[in-house]
């Protein structure tokens, strides 16, 4: 009996393994021709709800992308130096200056949805190398109405370039095969480009790294093709680093990763509470710039940081400078006198940033309306017009879609694991990928920065994006008369 079952499990992965050889050997490339129309179908699809709007999106942090990147442009290129250069990525700032130049905003919407269609375009045909175009459109179509996807492609943010990020890390570790030189020389620069357009993707990146290492050296052992990918990844993060360091070195004299940007885990341990009861403790001994609001010290990160009376918004450059330099040795200082209590306080906020993923972060920010004139003065009118000015965008509606969708995506990725348990190599690489970004993202984001709709709402359309995935793809195995009746033995049967 058990050397059947032993015999019936090989033969299931034979067959499993001779449709991956067929997905990666046997099925050609296809010619740019056949995806270039599905592509940019796809792309318009995605910048629909900057066209519903008649403008894209905005964002008050948008403002500062599109003003501190003709700053960083001045100081490399005509040695014209700044006080200031802003707290945002500065290569994202200084990258997407040749599309807007402060005239028109609509090429980095473009820009966006090309780089993101033609990254699902590749791992969808990695999985499904047969009638492709059919499928990807069949998958974008639903994802652009149903999730957050559009509204993330449509936004002047770096928040799509994460998922674009994630997965080109997948498709250069696990479907590297199905690309030409061409193709994965573009995946790469997508990768390098979208790691250094935010602090969290790099990080996020760096895990991904560490795990996928970790993961084939102990289950996959005979898969150097995959640990040469993940060490190729791995040099990515560390020259945007470099670059990032370096770029910092030279416009403030110091080297630093992330710059000038605001101390979110000091705002972060002082919200949470062990920060405050620490420098109630040692103020007297140890005179830390933040000991100045010591009876005055909130509760919310974003009021430390950015209300009328924030700390950090009404500290001068030099107090600021002393915040940043504090910053480490009291959240260290934090951490070894309230272990438990810091670590019980951080699992509330990644399991309420875990399942907050709203769309709520498109409201007319007054901040926008005061840095248009001097950021984008040209298209001011063009966005006073607009339906995010008007707050008739009906987000709401949306939002609600949206979480419907996970919900269903949550089932049929758990119908999936339960009905097949023979998964291809780069099924079980997509899926890890992604479950790592969804639970790392609401880690970094709820226990460092705070907990926010629009954090968890960048990555979580990957969830729906690979329970179609695996649902086209579980087609392929379903059996038909001829087939080995040995694969409809591989599914759900009773027990």
């Amino acid at each position: 009996m058990v050397s059947g079952q032993r015999g019936e499990s090989w033969l299931v992965s034979g067959v499993f393994e001779d449709k991956q050889n067929e997905k990666e050997g046997t099925v050609g490339r296809p010619h740019p021709s056949n995806y270039i129309g599905p592509v940019l179908a796809a792309a318009f699809l995605m910048m629909w709800p900057a066209l519903y709007n008649r403008y894209p999106l905005l964002y008050p942090d948008s403002m500062a992308y599109l003003e501190d990147g003709p700053l960083v442009a001045r100081a490399l290129f005509l040695r014209i130096f700044s006080d200031d250069y802003g707290q945002r990525s500065l290569i994202y700032c200084l990258g997407i200056l040749p599309l807007h130049l402060n005239v028109t905003t609509w090429p980095i919407v473009v820009l966006n949805a090309l780089l993101t269609a033609y990254v699902i375009w590749l791992t969808v045909h990695s999985m499904l190398p047969k009638k492709t175009a059919i499928r990807y459109l069949a998958l974008v179509l639903p994802l652009s109405i149903f999730t957050g996807l559009s509204w993330s492609v449509s936004w002047i943010m770096p928040d799509i370039l994460g998922p674009a990020l994630y997965l080109s890390i997948y498709i250069l570790v696990f479907a590297a095969q199905s690309l030409s030189r061409t193709e994965r020389l573009i995946v790469v620069l997508i990768a390098w480009w979208s790691m250094a357009s935010h602090i969290t993707h790099l990080l996020l990146a760096a895990g991904i790294c560490v795990f996928l290492a970790l993961f084939l050296l102990l289950r996959h052992a005979r898969a150097p093709r995959q640990l040469r990918s993940v060490v190729g990844i791995a040099m990515i993060v560390m020259t945007v680093a470099a670059v990032n360091i370096s770029l910092h070195w030279y416009l403030y004299g110091k080297p630093s990763v992330k710059g000038k940007g605001p101390p979110f885990l000091l705002a972060r341990v002082i919200a949470d509470g062990p920060g405050r009861w620490y420098l109630q403790q040692c103020c007297g001994d140890i005179h830390f710039e933040v000991c100045n609001h010591i009876h005055d010290l909130p509760d919310n990160v974003d009021d430390f940081l950015w209300g009328d009376d924030g700390i950090w918004l009404n500290s001068s450059e030099e107090q600021r400078e002393r915040l940043q330099d504090e910053e480490l040795a009291i959240v260290v200082g934090t951490l070894r006198e309230y272990p438990r209590q810091e670590l019980m306080i951080s699992a509330d906020h990644f399991w309420e940033q875990l399942h907050t993923f709203g769309l709520s972060d498109y409201d007319p920010n007054p901040w926008i309306l005061e840095k248009a004139d001097t950021v984008m003065p040209v298209t001011r009118s063009r966005y006073v017009q607009t339906r995010q000015a008007h707050e008739t965008l009906h987000e709401k509606i949306f939002a609600f879609v949206q979480d419907w969708t996970v919900i269903a995506s949550l089932v049929v990725i758990g119908i999936r694991l339960v009905c097949v348990r023979h998964w291809s190599r780069r099924v079980v690489g997509l899926t890890a990928i992604i479950a790592i970004v969804v639970i790392g993202n609401a880690a970094i984001t709820g226990v460092l920065s705070t907990v926010d709709d629009r954090y968890q709402a960048r990555v979580i359309w990957l969830v729906p994006l690979l329970a179609g995935v695996l649902g086209l793809e579980w087609l392929d195995y379903t059996p038909s008369a001829g087939r080995l009746s040995i694969v409809s033995k591989a599914k759900c049967r009773p027990h």
